[in-house]
Protein backbone atom coordinates (compact mmCIF):
# COMPACT_ATOMS: atom_id res chain seq x y z
CA UNK A 1 0.00 0.00 0.00
CA UNK A 2 1.05 3.69 -0.85
CA UNK A 3 0.96 5.80 2.01
CA UNK A 4 3.17 8.70 0.07
CA UNK A 5 0.82 10.25 -2.08
CA UNK A 6 -0.97 13.65 -1.66
CA UNK A 7 -3.88 14.97 -3.06
CA UNK A 8 -3.22 16.02 -6.81
CA UNK A 9 -2.09 19.81 -7.09
CA UNK A 10 -4.90 21.63 -7.75
CA UNK A 11 -7.27 19.22 -7.49
CA UNK A 12 -11.39 19.96 -7.76
CA UNK A 13 -13.71 17.19 -7.28
CA UNK A 14 -16.15 16.65 -10.56
CA UNK A 15 -19.50 19.05 -10.48
CA UNK A 16 -22.19 16.63 -9.76
CA UNK A 17 -24.21 18.88 -11.12
CA UNK A 18 -24.77 21.96 -12.75
CA UNK A 19 -27.08 24.60 -14.44
CA UNK A 20 -25.59 25.42 -18.11
CA UNK A 21 -26.89 28.27 -19.87
CA UNK A 22 -29.44 30.90 -19.07
CA UNK A 23 -33.14 30.47 -18.41
CA UNK A 24 -33.39 28.43 -21.77
CA UNK A 25 -30.32 25.92 -20.43
CA UNK A 26 -30.32 22.45 -19.36
CA UNK A 27 -29.49 21.10 -16.22
CA UNK A 28 -26.25 18.96 -16.22
CA UNK A 29 -24.86 15.74 -14.21
CA UNK A 30 -22.63 13.26 -14.14
CA UNK A 31 -24.27 9.62 -15.28
CA UNK A 32 -23.23 7.64 -12.08
CA UNK A 33 -24.75 4.24 -13.62
CA UNK A 34 -21.61 4.17 -16.41
CA UNK A 35 -18.92 4.95 -13.76
CA UNK A 36 -15.82 4.36 -13.76
CA UNK A 37 -15.82 3.08 -17.18
CA UNK A 38 -17.04 6.17 -18.43
CA UNK A 39 -17.11 9.90 -17.45
CA UNK A 40 -20.60 10.81 -19.23
CA UNK A 41 -22.85 13.93 -18.58
CA UNK A 42 -26.31 13.91 -19.15
CA UNK A 43 -28.39 17.82 -20.18
CA UNK A 44 -31.49 17.21 -18.50
CA UNK A 45 -34.43 18.81 -20.17
CA UNK A 46 -37.75 18.29 -18.83
CA UNK A 47 -39.07 16.96 -15.47
CA UNK A 48 -39.52 13.43 -16.04
CA UNK A 49 -35.61 12.76 -17.73
CA UNK A 50 -35.40 14.35 -14.05
CA UNK A 51 -37.31 11.76 -12.23
CA UNK A 52 -35.77 8.95 -14.39
CA UNK A 53 -32.08 9.98 -13.55
CA UNK A 54 -33.31 10.17 -9.76
CA UNK A 55 -34.92 7.09 -9.93
CA UNK A 56 -32.07 4.86 -11.46
CA UNK A 57 -29.46 6.44 -10.12
CA UNK A 58 -27.92 8.49 -12.83
CA UNK A 59 -27.49 11.15 -9.77
CA UNK A 60 -27.34 9.80 -6.58
CA UNK A 61 -26.48 10.89 -2.61
CA UNK A 62 -29.08 13.03 -1.03
CA UNK A 63 -27.78 16.28 -1.33
CA UNK A 64 -27.59 16.01 -4.85
CA UNK A 65 -30.63 14.25 -5.52
CA UNK A 66 -32.33 17.87 -3.12
CA UNK A 67 -30.66 19.99 -5.62
CA UNK A 68 -31.46 17.31 -8.46
CA UNK A 69 -35.39 17.68 -7.35
CA UNK A 70 -35.03 21.83 -7.14
CA UNK A 71 -33.79 21.91 -10.69
CA UNK A 72 -36.43 19.31 -11.97
CA UNK A 73 -39.63 21.58 -10.07
CA UNK A 74 -38.25 24.58 -12.15
CA UNK A 75 -38.15 22.53 -15.53
CA UNK A 76 -41.44 21.78 -14.90
CA UNK A 77 -42.44 25.51 -13.98
CA UNK A 78 -40.81 26.28 -17.33
CA UNK A 79 -43.07 23.97 -19.59
CA UNK A 80 -46.40 24.98 -17.41
CA UNK A 81 -48.74 27.01 -19.67
CA UNK A 82 -50.76 27.99 -16.87
CA UNK A 83 -51.81 31.71 -17.03
CA UNK A 84 -52.72 32.16 -13.70
CA UNK A 85 -51.15 32.00 -10.35
CA UNK A 86 -53.41 29.42 -8.75
CA UNK A 87 -52.92 27.17 -11.57
CA UNK A 88 -48.87 27.18 -11.82
CA UNK A 89 -48.75 26.54 -7.98
CA UNK A 90 -51.43 23.32 -9.04
CA UNK A 91 -48.78 22.21 -11.62
CA UNK A 92 -45.87 22.79 -9.68
CA UNK A 93 -47.60 20.73 -6.52
CA UNK A 94 -48.55 17.52 -8.92
CA UNK A 95 -44.82 17.79 -10.24
CA UNK A 96 -44.05 18.13 -6.40
CA UNK A 97 -45.32 15.23 -6.08
CA UNK A 98 -44.17 13.28 -8.98
CA UNK A 99 -40.82 13.85 -8.03
CA UNK A 100 -41.53 12.58 -4.67
CA UNK A 101 -42.30 8.91 -5.37
CA UNK A 102 -39.09 8.91 -7.11
CA UNK A 103 -36.52 7.92 -4.02
CA UNK A 104 -38.17 7.85 -0.77
CA UNK A 105 -35.64 7.31 1.91
CA UNK A 106 -32.98 10.78 1.39
CA UNK A 107 -35.35 13.54 3.99
CA UNK A 108 -33.18 16.11 1.22
CA UNK A 109 -34.90 15.05 -1.51
CA UNK A 110 -38.32 16.83 0.18
CA UNK A 111 -36.24 19.50 1.88
CA UNK A 112 -35.56 20.81 -1.18
CA UNK A 113 -39.24 19.80 -2.48
CA UNK A 114 -40.26 21.94 0.48
CA UNK A 115 -38.11 25.42 -0.12
CA UNK A 116 -39.07 25.55 -3.85
CA UNK A 117 -43.08 25.11 -2.65
CA UNK A 118 -42.47 27.85 0.31
CA UNK A 119 -40.58 30.14 -2.59
CA UNK A 120 -43.76 29.84 -4.52
CA UNK A 121 -45.89 30.47 -2.61
CA UNK A 122 -44.21 33.53 -0.90
CA UNK A 123 -44.24 34.65 -4.68
CA UNK A 124 -48.33 34.56 -5.32
CA UNK A 125 -48.59 38.54 -6.18
CA UNK A 126 -45.73 37.94 -8.98
CA UNK A 127 -45.54 37.14 -12.65
CA UNK A 128 -45.50 33.33 -13.09
CA UNK A 129 -41.79 34.18 -15.59
CA UNK A 130 -41.09 35.96 -12.58
CA UNK A 131 -41.52 33.33 -10.03
CA UNK A 132 -39.78 30.37 -12.08
CA UNK A 133 -36.97 32.34 -12.56
CA UNK A 134 -36.57 32.39 -8.67
CA UNK A 135 -37.09 28.97 -8.44
CA UNK A 136 -34.02 28.17 -11.44
CA UNK A 137 -31.89 31.10 -8.79
CA UNK A 138 -32.79 29.27 -5.83
CA UNK A 139 -31.91 25.76 -7.21
CA UNK A 140 -28.29 27.02 -8.62
CA UNK A 141 -27.80 28.63 -4.79
CA UNK A 142 -28.50 25.32 -3.12
CA UNK A 143 -25.82 24.05 -4.72
CA UNK A 144 -23.30 26.72 -3.69
CA UNK A 145 -24.74 26.57 -0.11
CA UNK A 146 -24.11 22.76 -0.54
CA UNK A 147 -21.09 23.19 -1.19
CA UNK A 148 -20.19 25.73 1.75
CA UNK A 149 -21.82 23.02 3.91
CA UNK A 150 -19.17 20.21 2.86
CA UNK A 151 -16.00 22.43 3.07
CA UNK A 152 -17.53 22.79 6.67
CA UNK A 153 -17.99 19.36 7.39
CA UNK A 154 -14.78 18.65 5.62
CA UNK A 155 -13.20 20.50 8.42
CA UNK A 156 -14.94 19.87 11.46
CA UNK A 157 -14.15 15.85 10.05
CA UNK A 158 -10.21 16.37 9.80
CA UNK A 159 -10.05 17.53 13.46
CA UNK A 160 -10.25 13.41 13.46
CA UNK A 161 -8.36 12.57 11.05
CA UNK A 162 -4.34 11.78 12.21
CA UNK A 163 -1.36 11.76 10.55
CA UNK A 164 -0.81 8.49 8.56
CA UNK A 165 -4.53 7.05 9.81
CA UNK A 166 -6.28 4.85 7.65
CA UNK A 167 -10.04 4.42 7.50
CA UNK A 168 -13.41 2.64 6.00
CA UNK A 169 -15.92 3.88 4.39
CA UNK A 170 -18.99 2.58 2.91
CA UNK A 171 -21.08 3.27 -0.36
CA UNK A 172 -20.34 6.44 -1.57
CA UNK A 173 -20.62 9.59 0.31
CA UNK A 174 -17.78 11.96 -1.63
CA UNK A 175 -18.35 14.42 -4.18
CA UNK A 176 -20.49 12.29 -6.42
CA UNK A 177 -22.86 12.07 -3.98
CA UNK A 178 -23.30 15.81 -3.30
CA UNK A 179 -23.05 18.98 -5.68
CA UNK A 180 -19.27 18.62 -5.76
CA UNK A 181 -17.27 18.35 -1.98
CA UNK A 182 -19.40 15.27 -0.64
CA UNK A 183 -19.85 14.15 3.33
CA UNK A 184 -17.97 11.43 4.12
CA UNK A 185 -14.44 12.33 2.56
CA UNK A 186 -14.69 15.43 2.79
CA UNK A 187 -12.84 14.77 5.67
CA UNK A 188 -10.10 13.31 4.00
CA UNK A 189 -10.03 15.36 1.49
CA UNK A 190 -9.26 18.39 3.59
CA UNK A 191 -6.69 16.11 5.53
CA UNK A 192 -4.53 15.72 2.31
CA UNK A 193 -4.93 19.15 1.57
CA UNK A 194 -2.96 20.24 4.87
CA UNK A 195 -0.85 17.85 4.29
CA UNK A 196 -1.31 14.91 6.02
CA UNK A 197 -1.17 11.22 5.03
CA UNK A 198 -4.83 9.46 5.03
CA UNK A 199 -5.49 5.74 3.68
CA UNK A 200 -8.82 4.17 3.17
CA UNK A 201 -10.55 0.49 2.54
CA UNK A 202 -13.77 1.53 0.47
CA UNK A 203 -15.93 -1.19 0.76
CA UNK A 204 -17.87 -2.33 -2.52
CA UNK A 205 -21.31 -1.60 -1.41
CA UNK A 206 -23.55 -4.36 -3.17
CA UNK A 207 -25.56 -4.99 -4.67
CA UNK A 208 -24.78 -1.65 -6.96
CA UNK A 209 -21.38 -1.40 -5.87
CA UNK A 210 -21.18 2.87 -5.24
CA UNK A 211 -17.99 2.19 -3.52
CA UNK A 212 -16.04 -0.08 -5.87
CA UNK A 213 -17.45 2.09 -8.59
CA UNK A 214 -17.86 5.78 -7.74
CA UNK A 215 -15.77 5.74 -4.15
CA UNK A 216 -12.56 4.34 -5.11
CA UNK A 217 -12.86 5.97 -8.45
CA UNK A 218 -13.23 9.56 -6.77
CA UNK A 219 -10.32 8.66 -4.01
CA UNK A 220 -7.55 7.76 -6.61
CA UNK A 221 -8.70 10.61 -8.96
CA UNK A 222 -7.95 12.65 -5.72
CA UNK A 223 -4.46 11.49 -5.44
CA UNK A 224 -5.47 9.58 -1.87
CA UNK A 225 -4.90 5.66 -1.62
CA UNK A 226 -7.73 3.72 -1.38
CA UNK A 227 -7.29 0.05 -1.05
CA UNK A 228 -11.27 -2.07 -2.52
CA UNK A 229 -12.52 -4.57 -0.40
CA UNK A 230 -15.87 -6.47 -0.74
CA UNK A 231 -18.40 -5.99 1.72
CA UNK A 232 -17.70 -9.41 3.80
CA UNK A 233 -14.12 -8.20 4.32
CA UNK A 234 -14.76 -5.52 6.63
CA UNK A 235 -14.87 -7.82 9.92
CA UNK A 236 -11.24 -9.36 8.66
CA UNK A 237 -10.09 -5.77 7.93
CA UNK A 238 -11.09 -4.10 11.36
CA UNK A 239 -9.62 -7.44 13.71
CA UNK A 240 -6.42 -7.27 12.09
CA UNK A 241 -6.28 -3.62 12.98
CA UNK A 242 -5.77 -1.99 9.38
CA UNK A 243 -8.07 0.96 10.15
CA UNK A 244 -8.37 3.34 12.86
CA UNK A 245 -12.35 4.17 12.44
CA UNK A 246 -15.34 4.36 9.89
CA UNK A 247 -16.53 7.58 8.39
CA UNK A 248 -19.80 7.35 6.30
CA UNK A 249 -22.56 9.65 5.35
CA UNK A 250 -26.06 9.34 5.55
CA UNK A 251 -29.67 9.89 4.19
CA UNK A 252 -31.57 10.76 7.03
CA UNK A 253 -31.22 11.18 10.73
CA UNK A 254 -34.13 10.73 13.05
CA UNK A 255 -34.28 13.05 16.56
CA UNK A 256 -32.79 10.59 18.48
CA UNK A 257 -29.61 9.71 16.44
CA UNK A 258 -30.72 6.55 14.88
CA UNK A 259 -29.29 6.93 10.72
CA UNK A 260 -30.98 5.61 7.38
CA UNK A 261 -27.71 5.28 5.03
CA UNK A 262 -26.70 2.42 2.45
CA UNK A 263 -27.98 -1.15 2.70
CA UNK A 264 -24.81 -2.82 5.08
CA UNK A 265 -23.79 0.31 7.13
CA UNK A 266 -25.72 -1.48 10.22
CA UNK A 267 -23.49 -4.40 10.12
CA UNK A 268 -19.99 -1.93 9.55
CA UNK A 269 -21.15 -0.29 12.72
CA UNK A 270 -22.26 -3.34 14.97
CA UNK A 271 -18.66 -4.61 13.45
CA UNK A 272 -17.18 -1.13 14.53
CA UNK A 273 -18.10 -1.27 18.00
CA UNK A 274 -17.25 -4.59 18.31
CA UNK A 275 -13.31 -3.86 18.02
CA UNK A 276 -13.55 -0.59 19.81
CA UNK A 277 -13.43 1.51 16.60
CA UNK A 278 -15.41 5.02 16.61
CA UNK A 279 -18.18 5.49 14.03
CA UNK A 280 -18.22 9.02 12.40
CA UNK A 281 -21.57 9.96 10.72
CA UNK A 282 -20.70 13.34 8.28
CA UNK A 283 -24.37 14.43 8.07
CA UNK A 284 -25.31 18.07 6.86
CA UNK A 285 -27.96 19.90 8.70
CA UNK A 286 -30.22 19.42 5.69
CA UNK A 287 -30.18 15.42 6.69
CA UNK A 288 -31.75 15.68 10.12
CA UNK A 289 -35.17 15.15 10.11
CA UNK A 290 -36.34 16.30 13.88
CA UNK A 291 -40.18 15.02 12.79
CA UNK A 292 -39.34 11.29 13.07
CA UNK A 293 -38.25 10.18 16.61
CA UNK A 294 -36.81 7.58 16.03
CA UNK A 295 -35.26 5.45 13.08
CA UNK A 296 -37.92 3.20 12.63
CA UNK A 297 -39.84 5.79 10.88
CA UNK A 298 -38.01 6.30 8.20
CA UNK A 299 -39.34 5.14 5.02
CA UNK A 300 -36.96 2.55 3.41
CA UNK A 301 -36.90 2.32 -0.60
CA UNK A 302 -36.84 -1.51 -1.62
CA UNK A 303 -35.68 -1.66 -5.25
CA UNK A 304 -36.20 -4.18 -7.85
CA UNK A 305 -34.77 -8.21 -7.97
CA UNK A 306 -33.00 -7.96 -11.07
CA UNK A 307 -30.39 -5.61 -9.08
CA UNK A 308 -29.39 -8.84 -7.35
CA UNK A 309 -30.17 -11.36 -9.48
CA UNK A 310 -29.02 -10.11 -12.61
CA UNK A 311 -26.53 -7.07 -11.25
CA UNK A 312 -24.91 -5.40 -14.52
CA UNK A 313 -26.26 -7.02 -16.99
CA UNK A 314 -25.67 -10.73 -15.92
CA UNK A 315 -28.08 -13.61 -14.17
CA UNK A 316 -25.83 -14.91 -10.59
CA UNK A 317 -29.32 -16.47 -9.72
CA UNK A 318 -31.83 -19.35 -10.23
CA UNK A 319 -34.96 -18.30 -12.23
CA UNK A 320 -38.00 -17.10 -10.35
CA UNK A 321 -36.27 -17.31 -6.77
CA UNK A 322 -37.45 -14.79 -3.79
CA UNK A 323 -35.22 -11.68 -3.71
CA UNK A 324 -35.30 -9.02 -0.79
CA UNK A 325 -33.47 -5.54 -1.83
CA UNK A 326 -33.92 -2.56 0.87
CA UNK A 327 -31.55 0.18 -0.31
CA UNK A 328 -30.96 1.02 3.13
CA UNK A 329 -30.77 0.05 6.34
CA UNK A 330 -31.04 1.99 10.10
CA UNK A 331 -28.19 2.26 12.42
CA UNK A 332 -29.56 2.87 16.13
CA UNK A 333 -27.53 6.19 17.77
CA UNK A 334 -25.79 3.94 20.16
CA UNK A 335 -23.34 2.57 17.54
CA UNK A 336 -22.44 6.12 16.77
CA UNK A 337 -19.68 7.96 18.47
CA UNK A 338 -20.42 11.38 16.68
CA UNK A 339 -22.32 13.39 13.91
CA UNK A 340 -20.16 15.46 11.70
CA UNK A 341 -22.03 18.24 10.82
CA UNK A 342 -21.60 21.58 8.99
CA UNK A 343 -22.04 23.49 12.23
CA UNK A 344 -19.96 20.96 14.38
CA UNK A 345 -19.28 17.95 16.10
CA UNK A 346 -21.76 16.57 17.72
CA UNK A 347 -21.41 13.78 20.42
CA UNK A 348 -24.31 11.96 22.93
CA UNK A 349 -26.52 12.43 23.95
CA UNK A 350 -27.51 13.32 20.48
CA UNK A 351 -31.53 14.33 20.75
CA UNK A 352 -29.69 17.30 22.48
CA UNK A 353 -27.50 18.01 20.33
CA UNK A 354 -29.19 17.67 16.81
CA UNK A 355 -32.04 19.32 18.14
CA UNK A 356 -29.59 22.26 19.14
CA UNK A 357 -27.98 22.25 15.45
CA UNK A 358 -31.16 21.75 13.76
CA UNK A 359 -33.00 25.05 15.39
CA UNK A 360 -29.75 27.33 14.72
CA UNK A 361 -31.18 29.88 11.66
Amino acid sequence: MNHNQTINPGFQPLKTIEWVGDAAGVCRIVDQTVLPVELRYLDVADLATMWEAIKVLRIRGAPAIGIAAAFGLYLAARKSTALTYTQFRTDLAAAADYLSTSRPTAVNLFWAIDRIQTLIASLSDAPIESIAEQMRLCAMQMIDEDNRVCRAIGLHGQELIANDSTWLTHCNAGGLATAQWGTALAPFYIAAELGRKVHVFADETRPLLQGARITAFELQRAGIPVTLITDSMAATVMAQGRVQGVIVGTDRVAANGDFANKIGTLGVAVLAKEFGLPVYVAAPISSIDPTLSHGGLIPIEERHSREITHGFGRQTAPDYVSVYNPAFDVTPAKYVTAFITERGIIRPPFHKGLAAVFAQP
